[in-house]
């Protein structure tokens, strides 16, 4: 059987610009930093050119940084693999099997296709047998944000996943724990703190990851220089790691006992002082008792970190007037990942750094969702995953289940799909298994602009406009950034003709999905009248329409702030540094923070003996523990379509120490096949003394060679997918979160 695909669409014309030059400010918002930047822009109209793209250093938050993804922004906008107009599959006959191409439809015709073949498969086999992933991009792009749902809900379906789980759910099933809200996450003050412990984060490949922080390096720099300390707990000597005051190499997967151990410490040597939240704390008595089998000696074979230094590290935390521990993407996505995140914000609270300056401290972002109540505040385990029995947060599955709750028949089974701005193959554990999953499927549509691992299972796909081809206000990063600013950018160039927003597609499909399937709508025509209604309305509100409205409820007015005077400097308006406001907040609600919420007393007994027993092995080869890599000019798989981000020297390659280069014959450049439980790849090895013994590292994201891709760049420079290793029975013992730190590999024999 063979596979063939043709492209589908025109290239973009690339002919050389002319006409007058133009000064626009935008943002790249290819990461959570959100840079701000300066745009040249040569022409007029639709054919209108960038030509140009720099930092805008009146930008009160990114101050003129930029880094190698915001040049991406032009190449992305001329890309000729991207999609232009909506194409579906159409698989034919020919000599040597079946043949597959893409054909070019117009939106009518994409819009019927996708109501009917969602709305067939619902009524076939009901609700839940329609499915939703949405993938990182989702919050970077606000139309997404703000009309998403209205299609989203009008699926009425349990069956909802998104990167979130691949990612960060357990720093918000801890948020919502302790501080009554999912997005209510305390931000590093990183330009007041004098010290920073720093766990499974590498701010300077990120730019900051649930902690905007654009120009983290001169901030870094700055903290050095007013006498602060930054440390570094990563089992690799990251970019991060490399200037950091000290590095500590962790053993993968045991950063629970290491934090638990630094508690511990607090408690033991009587260090702990909350400050101002003190009367707002509850079961520290509890939570002293939990963590007394974790002492530091008790833990130190198992983390690699010897007692002396965990104590050593506890004192200087506690003893900093303005400290903080962060952990980012290696403590979220491992088998404790809620225990890790619990574990930093009780170290942050029992040192009095939550809600101090210096500290960690929420945000005050001129559009506040948790005070709009226009996010909710989250739910946990309120059902479970049809297979495995997952439980949900905030009315999504872990995306780990995702291919089971395809594959598995039964009353419920996934039989349809609808992916946004994500690419789940490469980006969640198991791909391969997801990759069978998706063929299966009696209907896929995908909104994306491109042809990619993923999309190219879908029978539609629908492209929304790119990002310079839109505005945008950020609706979620300025909740994390570490600074308050209010920034509003207007469109760098015009749309192609018949292109459409995001927000415009979305509005579409829900009116048309909502019209297709109103016999099976629950609810009295009151309610689907209401609903018409409000589908109605937003569809004619674009982005910028909602933001006005959001800004004059929020009490804008009264700050200045107006969509008018956000358009008068679309540099950004400063609203000065993150201030305490978590103490009033819980105090004017009646709340209190639950230091040992349940979930987290249920599981730390049954971690004492893995923590505590010394670790053995029995005889032969021990496995390799794999952990991931990020680089600065690759933040997801989409990225890899842009030359000047791929070229120079592989960057897919596997990290390997000398001693086990040499316990397992191996050489530096040598091809090697690495497998696991779920799979195997074959990839060069990097040998290098910047990852700790026992370990090697895979960067996220790359695996191109995929038969039926449309990108010929990322094609060219296809490396191999770390998800083709990762396992989807490994998750985090409470949320299920996906983890890909640790995981068992191998090396074979040639």
């Amino acid at each position: 059987m063979s596979q063939a695909t043709t492209h589908a669409h025109t290239a973009h014309a690339a002919a050389a610009p002319t006409g007058p030059v133009h000064t626009r400010h935008g943002v790249c918002n290819l990461c959570e930093a959100i840079c701000g930047l300066t745009f040249q822009v040569q022409g007029e109209g639709a054919q209108a050119r960038i030509i140009s793209v720099k930092g805008n250093e009146a930008d009160p938050l990114s101050r003129g940084h930029i880094c190698p993804k915001a040049v991406a922004l032009k190449d992305l906008h001329e890309d000729p693999d991207r999609l232009r107009q909506p194409v579906k599959r159409v698989v034919e006959h020919g000599p040597n099997g079946p043949v597959t191409r893409w054909q070019t439809i117009t939106w009518d015709e994409a819009f019927d296709a996708v109501v009917e073949g969602l709305a067939r498969v619902r009524e076939r086999h009901g609700a839940n047998a329609v499915a939703v992933y949405q993938g990182n991009p989702n919050v970077h792009n606000w139309g997404n944000v703000t009309h998403g749902h209205l299609f989203f809900s009008q699926l009425k379906t349990r069956a909802r996943f998104s990167a979130t789980s691949a990612d960060q759910l357990p720093h918000h099933v801890v948020a919502h724990w302790l501080y009554g809200h999912q997005l209510a996450i305390p931000i590093p003050d990183i330009d007041h703190t004098q010290y920073m412990l720093v766990l499974g984060g590498n701010p300077l490949a990120s730019n900051g990851s649930l902690m905007t922080v654009p120009d983290v390096r001169a901030r870094f720099k700055a903290l050095k220089a007013r006498g602060g300390k930054l440390v570094v707990v990563d089992p690799r000597r990251t970019e991060t790691a490399a200037i950091a005051d000290e590095h500590l190499a962790i053993d993968p997967g045991s950063d629970a006992a290491w934090l638990l151990g630094l508690i511990h410490t607090l408690f033991d040597e009587d260090l702990t002082q909350p400050g101002t939240l003190a009367p707002l704390l509850d079961q520290v008595g509890a939570v002293r008792e939990a963590v007394a089998p974790f002492s530091p000696e008790a833990t130190a074979a198992v983390t690699g970190i010897d007692a002396a230094t965990t104590r050593r590290i506890a004192r200087e935390l506690a003893a900093a007037p303005g400290a903080l521990a962060y952990g980012r993407m290696g403590v979220s996505t491992q088998a404790h990942g809620v225990v890790c995140q619990w574990a930093i914000q009780v170290i942050n609270l029992l040192t009095g750094n939550v809600d101090r300056e210096g500290g960690a401290l929420l945000t005050s972002p001129a559009l506040n969702l948790i005070q709009m109540k226009l996010m909710g505040p989250g739910h946990f385990d309120a059902w479970r995953s049809r297979v495995r029995g997952a439980p949900e947060f905030g009315g999504e599955l872990p995306v780990s289940v995702l291919a089971e709750e395809m594959l598995t028949p039964g009353r419920g089974q996934v039989r349809a799909l609808v992916t946004a701005a994500g690419n789940p193959v490469l980006s969640t554990p198991n791909g391969g298994q997801l990759e069978r999953a998706l063929s299966q499927l009696d209907f896929m549509v995908s909104i994306d602009f491109y042809v990619n691992e993923t999309t190219r299972h879908a029978d539609v796909i629908l492209p929304p406009t790119c990002f310079v081809e839109h505005d945008h206000y950020d609706l979620v990063f300025l909740h994390l950034a570490v600074r308050n600013v209010a920034r509003y950018s207007e469109a760098i160039v015009e749309r192609s003709p018949g292109a459409l927003h995001d927000w415009e597609i979305y509005s579409e499909l829900a009116t048309r999905y909502a019209r297709r399937v109103w016999a099976l709508e629950r609810g009295g025509l009151k309610a689907r009248l209401t609903g018409m209604l409000t589908r109605g309305l937003m569809k004619r509100l674009p982005p910028h329409r909602l933001l006005a409205i959001g800004l004059n409820r929020a009490g804008g007015k009264q700050r200045g702030l107006t969509l008018a005077r956000l358009r008068a400097h679309p540099e950004g308006i400063d609203l000065g540094p993150l201030k305490p406001s978590l103490g009033q907040a819980l105090t004017a609600r009646n709340k209190r923070i639950n230091l040992l919420p349940a979930g987290i007393r249920r599981e730390l007994p049954q971690l004492v003996a893995p923590f505590t027993d010394a670790p053995s092995h029995t005889s032969g080869q021990p496995p390799l523990k794999l952990i991931g890599r990020r680089d600065v000019r690759s933040n997801n798989s989409w990225m890899h379509n842009s030359e000047r981000l791929v070229s120079g020297k592989p960057r897919c390659t596997l990290w390997m120490h000398p001693d086990d280069a040499q316990r397992h014959a191996v050489a530096d450049g040598q091809t090697v096949t690495l497998a696991s439980r779920t799979g195997r790849v074959r990839v060069p090895v990097q040998v290098t003394a910047d990852i700790r013994a026992g370990v090697v590292s895979l960067p996220h994201g790359w695996g191109h060679d995929r038969a039926g891709v449309q990108m010929q760049v990322a094609q060219a420079h296809a490396g191999v997918s770390i998800n083709d290793l990762t396992d989807d029975r490994l998750t985090d013992r409470i949320s299920a979160n996906a983890a890909f730190s640790a995981v068992p590999v191998w090396i074979e024999a040639a």
